[in-house]
């Protein structure tokens, strides 16, 4: 069917979606069960539960082996998707900023965080570091030469992640420059990128496996400990979130279009109940655009706020991948120092771009970000496999949250948006047609595929937006 935003969603049936859904739900079960069970043979066992320690360790290994492909196709696809937003005016030039400026708004409020609670503190995971002193730069000349690869594909095949940030960005400005004539060789690496996502769903499906092993080592070696500081990282998390939305947020969309952050999480109300069945924000990305038009804000503004926004403005993807890794460092005891921090946090920012719609990716961003900048922590990441889908729906609910109060300010500051239809629907005079959405949610379910069909629906939408500026452009031209 076709939303109102003017280009068509793919179709796709209730049957395939509740397959889809049932399959998500079985693999959150399972990891619960599996990290309930690995917790119980290292309380009860723990010499026996350090012996698992290989499991967890495996899954780590199969998740590094995707990190340089992933990495690659994100910031390729990444760079495409800035360059048409910034060419659609005003709007999409202001959209950027905004989720520049929030996302590394978000990122340095998990540094702050971690910087005070300490996440992992008390936690043994020592056992899991590697000797990396021979690959770690020395001075900084030695790290700035260290970025260039020997050879254009040794990049793939070495240690370091940010040869690969290298080169990704260098084929990706080189495409944009080649402009049409690159399309063809872009469209390949979308085409690459699904496969490599792929892989990386199928993976995934091990992650009961993997959690139960780093699980079962990590309180096999610390006790009742580990379970306490897994706590505390998963409710420092859902604070900060809450905090964020609340105050940050809240405050921001307050003073710049006069909206009660409460008013506009209840007429999301339904998406929030999609999110957390899902555990994705993209699952409600057809319903936060039709809902975004209906309130109010022009076409314009939600055809290319919402979808650029969910590569570009993932708040609560930033504040996990920063509180993530601080835990792990403090939990390996080798926190990390401030420098450290700072340039995680850049590559974090790049990194995360572009892989919008795939379960997983924050996974893999983490791990990646961790071997560029700290290769001796990035076993780590096994412990963090065993929580990390309970941290999904605050994540989900966070990235949801902003790129709904994103759309609201980039219409007001653009002066499309009709302040009293907002007052109206918000207040509940004008109630949300449902109809509208008839067999949308379908396309929430839809699993495997699903962060392709979201680049496929950005993509329509920037396409569309830039064609209608030019056809203006062109009207203007002749009058």
């Amino acid at each position: 069917m076709a939303l109102t935003t003017g280009f068509a969603l793919p179709k796709f049936n209730w049957r395939r979606g509740k397959h889809a859904w049932d399959r998500h739900t079985w693999l959150y079960v399972s990891v619960l069960i599996a990290v309930v069970l690995g917790a119980v043979v290292g309380l009860v066992w723990p010499e026996i539960g350090q012996g698992f320690e290989t499991l967890g360790k495996g899954f780590v290994a199969l998740i590094k082996m995707m990190i340089a492909p992933i990495i690659f196709c994100t910031i390729v696809v990444g760079v495409g998707s800035i360059a048409k937003a910034a060419t659609v005016g005003k709007i999409g030039g202001l959209a950027l900023l905004y989720f520049m400026v929030m996302s590394t708004f978000a990122l340095a409020i998990g540094l702050l965080v971690g910087n005070v609670i300490h996440p992992g503190a008390g936690l043994d995971m020592a056992s899991a570091t590697y000797d990396a002193a021979d690959t770690e730069a020395k001075t900084t000349q030695e790290f700035i030469l260290g970025i260039i690869p020997t050879t254009f594909f040794s990049a793939f095949t070495g240690e370091s992640v940010l040869q690969v940030l290298f080169i990704a960005l260098l084929v990706g400005f080189a495409l944009q420059g080649l402009g049409e004539r690159g399309a063809p060789i872009m469209e390949a690496v979308k085409q690459l990128q699904k496969l490599v996502f792929r892989i990386l769903g199928m993976i995934l499906w091990l992650a009961p496996i993997g959690a139960f092993g780093a699980i079962a080592a990590v309180v096999g070696k610390t006790g009742i400990a580990a379970i306490w500081s897994l706590g505390i990282l998963m409710g420092a998390f859902y604070i900060t979130c809450i905090l964020f939305i609340v105050v940050v947020l809240g405050a921001l969309l307050w003073t710049v279009a006069r909206v009660n952050i409460f008013s506009l999480m209840k007429y999301l109300g339904r998406e929030y109940l999609l999110i957390v069945g899902t555990s994705s924000s993209e699952s409600a990305l057809p319903r936060l655009i039709a809902k975004m038009e209906f309130v109010g804000v022009s076409k314009p503004v939600v055809g290319i706020t919402v979808p650029t926004g969910y590569s570009f403005n993932l708040d609560g993807t930033a504040i996990y991948l920063t509180m993530a890794s601080l835990f792990i460092a403090t939990g390996m005891g080798q926190p990390m120092s401030i420098g450290e921090q700072i340039g995680l946090l850049v590559f974090m920012i790049i990194a995360s771009k572009g892989a919008a719609g795939v379960t997983g990716a924050g996974l893999a961003t983490l791990a990646g970000g961790l071997q560029a900048y700290r290769p001796d922590l990035v076993d780590g990441v096994g412990v963090i496999v065993g929580i990390d889908r309970f941290m999904c729906e605050g994540r989900a609910l966070t990235n949801f949250t902003g790129n709904a109060v994103a759309t609201l300010l980039i219409g007001t500051w653009t002066k499309q948006i009709d302040r009293a239809r907002v007052r109206r629907v918000l207040g509940g005079e004008l109630p949300f047609d449902e109809s509208l959405l008839d067999g949308v949610d379908a396309h929430a379910t839809s699993g495997g595929s699903q962060g392709a069909d979201v680049q496929d629906l950005r993509e329509a939408a920037l396409t569309e937006m830039a064609a209608k500026e030019e056809r203006a452009r062109m009207r203007a031209g002749g009058a």
